[in-house]
C-alpha cells in the first residue's frame, strides 16, 4: 500500500513538472536569447548571423545578443551550446564547418549530430570549380579528360588540408576518377595569387571569394558545386550537370539549439526564422555577402547535419586523410 501511495505521488511529481515544462516553453522567450557564432566578427557565419538577429528578435520580442566565441575550428562556441540549459536561451549558428570538424578533428567534446536540436537553415553560398584563366578546358568535362589522360600533372589548390574546400575537391575527384595534385595553402587570397601565377591549375572555393577576379579576366569559373544553380552565376553549370549527378556541396548556415530542446521552442524559432529570410531586405542583405537565402524546416536541416556528417567522414577516409 504504502509502495502504491509512492508511485502515485512520483506519478504526480512527474506531471506537475512536466506540465510547468511545457508553460515554460509556451511562454518562451521571457528573457534575452544568446547567439553563439564559432567564429571572428567580420566572417561569414558573424555576418550571417548579424544579418538575421535583430528582425528574428523583434518577432521573437526579446534580444538576441551575438557572441562571437572563436576557437578550435568553430567547435569551442559548439561545445558552450551543446552543455547549456535545454531551454531556449542559448543557440548558436552552425555552417558546413561543423560537419566537416566532425571528420577532420579526432576527438571533439560533444557530439555534433546527436547533441544538437536543428532549428532551420538560413542560406548557403556556393561553392564553384575555378582556374587559370589560361588553363586549356573551359568546363568540367574538359578538366576531367585532361587530368584523365595526365594523373597527378595538375595541381588543385584549397585554403589548407581538411578544409571543407579541400573536401569538396577530394569528393570531385573521387567522383570523377581523377588525381590531381594538392597544394595547400593559408588562405583564399593565396590560393587567388596562387592562380593567377600558374603556381596551381585550378581551385575549389566559395564564389564570392573569387568572382571579382573572374569578372577582371584573371581567372575563369569552370562549374558551381550546388544542386542547382548559383543565383549570382546563372550561366555557369553545376557539377551534377556536367557529368557527376549527385555531387552537392553549398556552404550551408543554420542555427541549431541543445539536444532537448523542447519542441514549441524549436518551432517558434523556426517559424520566426522562415517569417524573416521571407523579407526582400534580408534576401537582399545576404545576396550582398554571397548568401542566398535557403530555409530548411529544424526536421530537414537535421537530416542535412547527419548526411553532411556522414558524407565528409566517408571523403575523408577515401581520400587517406587523417583527423587531427
Amino acid at each position: 500500500m504504502r509502495y502504491l501511495r509512492t508511485s502515485v505521488a512520483a506519478l504526480a511529481m512527474i506531471a506537475v513538472t512536466g506540465s510547468a515544462s511545457m508553460a515554460a516553453s509556451t511562454d518562451w522567450p521571457t528573457r534575452p536569447i544568446r547567439m553563439l557564432v564559432g567564429f571572428g566578427a567580420g566572417g561569414g557565419t558573424d555576418i550571417v548571423t548579424r544579418i538575421v538577429a535583430d528582425p528574428l528578435s523583434k518577432l521573437l520580442g526579446q534580444p538576441i545578443v551575438v557572441e562571437n566565441k572563436p576557437g578550435a575550428g568553430g567547435s569551442l562556441a559548439s561545445d558552450i551550446v551543446a552543455k547549456a540549459a535545454k531551454d531556449g536561451y542559448t543557440a548558436t549558428m552552425i555552417s558546413t564547418g561543423h560537419t566537416v570538424g566532425a571528420a577532420m578533428m579526432k576527438s571533439l567534446p560533444y557530439d555534433p549530430v546527436k547533441d544538437f536540436a536543428a532549428v532551420g537553415q538560413v542560406a548557403n553560398s556556393c561553392f564553384v570549380v575555378v582556374a587559370r584563366k589560361d588553363f586549356p578546358a573551359n568546363d568540367l568535362k574538359g578538366l576531367i579528360k585532361l587530368a584523365k589522360a595526365e594523373p597527378g600533372k595538375f595541381k588543385s589548390g584549397t585554403v589548407g588540408v581538411g578544409s571543407t574546400q579541400h573536401l569538396a575537391a577530394s569528393l570531385l575527384e573521387q567522383m570523377a576518377g581523377i588525381k590531381a595534385t594538392h597544394v595547400p595553402y593559408r588562405t583564399t587570397p593565396a590560393v587567388v595569387l596562387g592562380l593567377r601565377n600558374g603556381e596551381i591549375d585550378y581551385g575549389v572555393d566559395l564564389v564570392h571569394a573569387v568572382i571579382g577576379q573572374v569578372n577582371a579576366g584573371e581567372l575563369k569559373l569552370i562549374a558551381s558545386g550546388g544542386a542547382k544553380r548559383c543565383a549570382s552565376i546563372p550561366n555557369v553549370p553545376t557539377i551534377a550537370e556536367s557529368g557527376l549527378p549527385g555531387y552537392n556541396v553549398v556552404g550551408w548556415y543554420g542555427i541549431a539549439l541543445p539536444a532537448g530542446t523542447p519542441k514549441p521552442i524549436i518551432d517558434k524559432m523556426s517559424g520566426a526564422l522562415k517569417q524573416v529570410l521571407a523579407r526582400q531586405d534580408i534576401r537582399d542583405k545576404l545576396s550582398k555577402v554571397g548568401a542566398e537565402v535557403d530555409f530548411s524546416t529544424p526536421q530537414e536541416f537535421q537530416k542535412t547535419i547527419e548526411s553532411d556528417t556522414a558524407k565528409w567522414k566517408m571523403v575523408r577516409d577515401k581520400a587517406g586523410l587523417q583527423p587531427k
